[in-house]
């Protein structure tokens, strides 16, 4: 039952500005559409939807390049859990 450890994963380097600028864009997509289609007044929400979606990106936008701008905290050394789950 005692198997050794496998070593932590280490994150992924992704873009997260690109990520969050293509979903944005596919919101103000889908909300220029909705305003051109002009859907029936029961699904007027859709519209709101978009722009919800679209200043939630916009928010996550401001948020990813705050934190890209500080600096990485200092590397102590791994750091050792101080208890297991056997």
């Amino acid at each position: 039952m005692n198997q050794p450890r496998l070593p932590d994963l280490q994150p992924l380097k992704t873009n997260d500005k690109l990520t969050i600028l293509t979903g944005t864009g596919l919101w103000a997509v889908a909300l220029v559409v909705l305003l051109v289609v002009q859907p029936d007044p029961e699904h007027r929400w859709w519209i709101w939807m978009c722009v919800s979606g679209i200043c939630g990106g916009l928010f996550g936008l401001w948020f990813v390049r705050r934190r890209d701008r500080r600096p990485p905290p200092p590397s102590e050394g791994p750091i050792e859990p101080t208890t297991a789950i056997l």
